[in-house]
């Protein structure tokens, strides 16, 4: 096995030096699991709870293996959790009565950057979140893209990818931190500029099941289409609700127009799974085998 250390391991020493010598000589101690606080400022903002649980059943087989990294403060509850905040939820759910910590004296500074290199470095975060830990690594630190990059294992594109997704639309900051798409999905969508369109593509991503590959598929046909003239609205208030009807159940945009002599229905879709899913509307799962 390499010699090579964790970046978790660079990031904690390089904050409070000494913690991965004094945790290797064991100087830990068991305190009441009450007499720790999480720390305020913890980056993390959902919690998984199939994996709290699954961590839970864990330390019931086996104990805490790696000590809570803690400082000391006043009031009721002496210890404030630096890192390992997991892991002490997932011990309070398994019952124990005291936990493993490790007790280093560290500045207000120092609890919030470890708590989130920690957290990005362990992979605990949504992309979301850890654009946000990105974001505050930056404004509080004054750190540098190259600089969060270096002290968090990944490269400087990967944070300013991160960073990017901040800046798009509710909609798609809300389906990534919800894992409703992931955050290759949000940068295939953030090629559109568009508003209005990028949440048209986005609800087609997430009805539809899309891949990145085929969000990027869509987002570019989106992109390089000729703007034309939106048709004008039926003028008719029965014809707009007949649309506002079908567009809802297909999940596209329908026009209808109407004349003396008759009249059309427009469907619009721009991609096969697209087409795909309004056939199943259309004329049923069983036919779909026929095309």
């Amino acid at each position: 096995m390499s010699g090579r250390r964790s970046g978790l391991g660079r990031g904690l020493e390089s904050l409070i030096p000494g913690i991965g010598a004094e945790s290797a000589r064991g100087s830990t101690t068991f305190v009441d699991v009450d007499s720790l606080e999480p720390n305020p400022s913890q980056p993390r903002v959902r919690w998984d709870e199939d994996a709290l649980e699954s961590l839970a059943a864990s330390i019931r087989e086996h104990g805490i293996i790696q000590p809570i990294l803690v400082t000391r403060q006043g009031g009721t509850r002496p210890f404030q959790i630096i890192a390992g905040e997991r892991r002490w939820r997932a011990a309070q759910r398994a019952g124990l009565s005291s936990v493993p910590i490790l007790v280093r004296e560290a500045t207000p500074s120092q609890i919030l950057e470890l708590a989130l290199v920690e957290n990005i470095q362990r992979a605990d975060l949504n992309a979301i979140e850890e654009a946000l830990a990105y974001r505050q690594l930056a404004v509080e630190f004054g750190m540098k893209q190259a600089e969060i990059a270096d002290r968090v294992g990944k490269s400087r594109p990967a944070v300013a990818n991160a960073l990017r997704l901040l800046s798009a639309p509710e909609a798609i900051r809300e389906a990534v931190a919800n894992d409703e798409i992931s955050a290759g999905h949000a940068k295939a969508l953030l090629q559109i500029e568009d508003v209005s369109t990028q949440t048209q593509v986005l609800e087609q991503v997430i009805r539809l099941g899309l891949s990145v590959r085929e969000t990027e598929r869509l987002a570019q046909r989106a992109t390089t289409e000729r703007p034309r003239r939106e048709p004008p609205r039926a003028s008719d208030p029965t014809m707009r609700a007949i649309e506002t009807d079908l567009q809802r159940a297909l999940g596209t945009r329908v026009e209808v127009a109407r004349s003396k002599s008759g009249g059309r229905i427009t469907i619009n879709f721009h991609s096969d799974e697209e087409l795909t899913a309004i056939l199943h509307h259309i004329v049923g799962t069983e036919e779909l085998d026929d095309y």
